[in-house]
């Protein structure tokens, strides 16, 4: 379930997993597969630290909220509108809430989610960008370095309700690695020592 991150540019905004069985990620209005983030990070974690960097990347871009749909309406049963509802009647929420895990296989549902993104939304050329004081652009919306890296933790843990069974895709653990052999300062401490 997408949780609320505090932007220096929009206030609150939710980022995060919106249905258990795809790993596609939405970050307010934009949306992006898990893997593909996790290649972007890994590729960043590469980089030196010396100066500003930036990546582009293509996203898909939901501008009327309508056409997003409604998370809650969906999970429970009673609203299947926008992208979102199209989704949920592909891949309802499951009737025992204790599975209600986020399945590491997930990737397996891209060709299907993606048919159903691809009618509403547009596609859209994103800058990823980090600057020596500690300020990361994602497209339009600004993070300090401790929400972009808990931006990352959320993703390697599942977000809400994290990896079923403990079990991580390896794009994910593969990002992990990128950043845990990284000399760039500006992912120091992404991962505490004890979670390593």
């Amino acid at each position: 379930m997408p949780l609320s991150f505090r932007s220096e540019s929009h206030g609150n905004i939710a980022f995060g997993f919106f249905n258990i069985e795809s790993d596609m990620l939405l970050l307010e209005k934009l949306f992006f597969f898990a893997d593909d983030f996790c290649r972007w990070i890994s590729k960043m974690a590469k980089e030196d630290d010396k100066g500003s960097k930036r990546f582009q990347h293509q996203v898909y871009y939901i501008a009327d909220p309508n056409d997003i749909g409604d998370l809650m309406g969906a999970i429970h049963g009673v609203r299947f509108k926008g992208f979102i509802g199209s989704v949920y009647t592909l891949f309802p929420f499951p009737d025992d809430e204790q599975a209600f895990k986020q399945n590491p296989e997930g990737y397996q549902t891209q060709k299907v989610v993606t048919s159903q993104i691809e009618g509403i939304s547009k596609n859209k050329e994103i800058l990823i960008e980090f600057f020596k004081d500690g300020k990361v652009h994602i497209g339009p919306y600004v993070f300090d370095i401790k929400v972009f890296h808990e931006l990352i933790r959320y993703v390697w843990q599942g977000g809400y309700p994290r990896w079923k069974d403990e079990v991580r895709p390896q794009y994910v653990i593969g990002m992990k690695d990128a950043i845990k052999k990284s000399c760039n300062t500006f992912f120091k401490g992404v991962f505490p020592s004890r979670q390593i």
